[in-house]
């Protein structure tokens, strides 16, 4: 999964044009850094991902799985791509990729117990997803308000605002977050 970021991230890249210090002036994420990823001597974290997906105006999934030319109408799951952020177990699962812009992507993500992402605000896109609380609970943080969610709640959030999220619990929190992702 390490090599599929490094290359995404470098064509995200090379395809606008920009050079390494752009991009880093852009993300306020060092060129330093982003040159690890590219070499693949580092392993992002997924803030550090959504900061960088941000500033190039895509979402977080465009970044992580390159999207392939299909229209099956099934996602199997051995084919769905899962990536874990080093900080934190998080766990991201693309169940099913938006294939253009304005489509649906549902994402399947377990969060271990005590975890906590603070995602950035996107400036470049307008973000809409429904979270679904399948296991465990969830505090989400977002526009200063702080929305405790149990199995079977689904929250309604503008995603390309900052906000957090947090498993208060004891048992890893897995849930579902349908995503719109349209240019803002």
């Amino acid at each position: 999964m390490a090599e599929q970021i490094a290359q995404r991230l470098k064509a995200e890249r090379k395809q606008r044009g920009w050079s390494l210090d752009e991009l880093a002036e852009r993300s306020r994420v060092s060129r330093a850094m982003i040159s690890k990823i590219e070499r693949q001597v580092s392993t992002p974290t997924a803030v550090l991902l959504a900061r960088l997906a941000n500033a190039m105006g895509i979402s977080l999934s465009a970044l992580m799985f390159e999207a392939g030319p299909t229209q099956q109408t099934v996602s199997r799951l051995a084919e769905q791509r899962e990536w874990t952020d080093p900080a934190t177990g998080y766990t991201r699962r693309l169940v099913s990729p938006a294939l253009r812009q304005g489509d649906a992507e549902i994402v399947a993500v377990n969060l271990p117990p005590g975890a906590r992402i603070s995602f950035p605000a996107s400036g470049a896109l307008c973000i809409d997803g429904q979270l679904l609380l399948q296991q465990g609970q969830l505090q989400l943080s977002a526009g200063g308000e702080q929305l405790p969610l149990k199995p079977g709640d689904c929250a309604r959030l503008a995603l390309h605002l900052a906000h957090e999220i947090y498993n208060p619990g004891a048992e890893v929190a897995r849930y579902l977050v349908v995503i719109r992702v349209n240019s803002a």
